[in-house]
């Protein structure tokens, strides 16, 4: 089956690297792929999905974003030119930005069977009417990463297995995967030493990263011995490093930086507590990632994250932008080392539901029912179901 991805922008997001586990998983299933950017990239990332065997297009020649009927007008001609080229019988739209437009244009140039992916919970949609009008009328499956996100869009909410019976219209949720460069820890990690705290994430306002250093100052009261990694970068760096020089926290910080995915498993294993305090989590591939290498992890109740991270049985949730709530937390497993190890030992147990195989078989069962309905007489947008 020829499959055309079709994404915003190839950076080095969440999105970006699950729909490189989607084009390999399609891969594997003997699928010919080709990948549609219609904006920013990184030539690093184009590269990424080349060696992973889809050819890629970049319609914007310099990775500009382009706004308004100009950019309706640039995405309706590049999408027409790779679809004459490609003659995929399969678009799937990763997520559904800018404003579900592609999905319109891809109906409109002749593309049946579409399927979106929505890697959030609706509440950045403004217009879920449209949501619901493009999925009722223009897509074959809407998937969703998390069952709390399909049901914010759809009020109902359902796992796709490979025993689902699709219907002419469909929204099912299928998880994330853990990516390649993460394995499932093996063996126990031993919490009695000294512990170490710690962030993998872009450091910016909407991943909670303003409340990290004021939380590890508190904790440090009780705890001077604790450690602190950040890994990542972001336009919170300088912000971060003075609130830790204002708190005298500074030498016990290590500050890693951005790191090569391939590095970040190595960085998982120095961190014993993994803290993701968002203020908003689509899904929350940080938490699986640490959780698959053993890390206790304490994050916000926000998004996906209290669907992902399982109260009281492999981590434990923090009541958002509470720094305090953090503190408790994060307090009590320091208190309680056999509950860390308790939560670590059943965390890397729990994290075999999200291997890149189980997500490699959903999607392709996925891609080879809905060449079922190719042939559906009763496709096009002016006709209501």
């Amino acid at each position: 089956m020829k499959v055309l991805i079709c994404i915003p922008c190839l950076l080095t997001g969440g999105t970006e690297i699950q729909t490189l586990n989607l084009v390999k998983s399609l891969i594997q299933g003997k699928h010919q792929v080709s990948t549609v950017c219609y904006f920013e990239y990184l030539p690093e990332m184009v590269s990424r999905y080349q060696e992973a065997g889809s050819k890629v297009t970049c319609l914007s020649p310099v990775g500009k974003r382009i706004g308004g009927m100009k950019g309706i007008a640039f995405l309706y001609k590049g999408l027409k030119q790779v679809v004459q080229a490609e003659k995929p019988e399969v678009a799937h739209v990763q997520y559904m930005a800018p404003g579900a437009i592609p999905i319109v244009l891809l109906r409109m140039i002749g593309i049946k069977n579409i399927i979106a992916t929505a890697h959030t919970a609706a509440d950045i949609y403004p217009n879920l009417k449209l949501v619901h009008f493009i999925q009722r009328h223009c897509i074959r499956v809407f998937t969703n990463i998390t069952l709390i996100a399909e049901k914010s869009f759809f009020g109902n909410s359902c796992m796709y297995t490979q025993q689902t019976k699709l219907q002419k219209r469909n929204h099912f949720t299928i998880y994330n995967a853990l990516p390649p460069y993460i394995q499932i820890r093996k063996d126990t990690r031993n919490f009695s030493t000294s512990v170490t705290l710690g962030v993998v994430s872009r450091l910016e306002k909407i991943k909670g990263m303003d409340l990290i250093i004021p939380a590890f100052e508190q904790i440090k009261k009780g705890y001077p011995k604790i450690h602190l990694l950040i890994v990542g970068d972001g336009s919170l760096k300088e912000q971060m490093q003075q609130q830790a020089k204002d708190s005298t926290t500074n030498k016990d910080i290590t500050w890693a930086g951005r790191q090569e995915q391939e590095q970040l498993q190595t960085y998982y294993d120095m961190i014993d507590i993994l803290l993701i305090p968002s203020r908003s989590e689509g899904f929350g591939l940080t938490a699986i990632e640490g959780m698959a290498r053993g890390c206790v992890v304490v994050a916000s109740n926000a998004g996906g994250l209290p669907e992902i991270v399982k109260d009281k049985e492999v981590g434990l949730l923090h009541e958002k932008e509470s720094i305090e709530d953090m503190v408790k937390k994060i307090y009590h497993l320091l208190e309680n080392p056999q509950i860390m190890e308790r939560f670590s030992m059943k965390a890397t147990k729990y994290t075999r539901q999200f291997r890149h195989e189980q997500y490699t078989l959903l999607f392709n069962d996925l891609y080879s029912n809905c060449l079922l309905y190719t042939s559906d007489a009763a496709d096009d947008l002016t006709r209501v179901d």
